[in-house]
């Protein structure tokens, strides 16, 4: 019998939607674990997770596994079901090279295009984010999902521009990714969303809409203070 599995993750962090997002698409059974993270991190998270102290937190009996795409991984080479990374070693190669992408070149500039005030700095994000999204855009031409016609690893990775993007979209009034531009990143975000295998793990739309609304000043706060490290 395989030991039990818990994740412990965040409401409206996309991190942590992340590693659902894997189990879900395993069909792996797993207990949710929120945490406060406005008030104060529990002694568990920072026992699991003592290097960064952030969620999400996979425990799969006494292993504990961070980071949102690692976890994707482990779940992944762990526990039976559709396979989240390809087959192919290339293919396989080429969906952890475009994860890296979104983890470390496009997240950024594409978030701070949305939060920042006006500016040149914003400005400069905004130009940014508009010259890393065609590459996006071109990775799924002629497919439902970048993995081809189910979601998978690097569907995980970019999940942030579905749930998360639309939120912080209506809350900023920020809309860098639009039908006219960008018609195949539209149409595989509301094909992400209304997936049902995601849909135990998609976050309520007006409860997100509620969460980012609420939190907006402090999101506006958080990347003037990144700008300034």
């Amino acid at each position: 019998m395989s030991p039990p599995v818990k994740l412990i993750g965040f409401f409206g962090s996309p991190y942590a939607h992340r590693a659902e997002a894997a189990l879900c698409l395993k069909g792996v059974p797993y207990e949710l674990m929120l945490e406060d993270l406005f008030n104060a991190k529990s002694e568990l998270l920072l026992k699991l997770n003592p290097i960064h102290k952030k969620v999400p937190v996979l425990i799969h009996g006494d292993r504990a596994i961070s980071e949102s795409l690692v976890i994707a991984e482990y779940v992944d080479e762990t526990f039976e079901g559709p396979p989240l990374l390809p087959s192919d070693p290339y293919d396989r190669a080429m969906a952890r090279f475009w994860a890296h992408f979104i983890e470390n070149k496009f997240i950024k500039p594409f978030f701070m295009a949305h939060w920042l005030e006006e500016g040149e700095v914003r400005e400069a994000f905004v130009k940014e984010a508009k010259e890393l999204l065609p590459l996006l855009e071109e990775q799924l031409k002629g497919k439902r999902f970048f993995g081809g016609d189910a979601p998978g690893y690097l569907d995980i990775a970019a999940s942030m521009l579905a749930p998360t993007r639309m939120a912080v979209q209506e809350v900023t009034g920020v809309a860098l990714i639009n039908d006219d531009d960008y018609p195949a990143l539209s149409q595989w975000a509301r094909e992400y969303i209304s997936n049902e295998a995601l849909k135990p793990c998609m976050p309520d739309k007006d409860q997100l809409l509620a969460y980012f609304m609420k939190n907006k000043e402090m999101y506006k706060a958080g990347v003037k203070a990144m700008l300034q490290k």
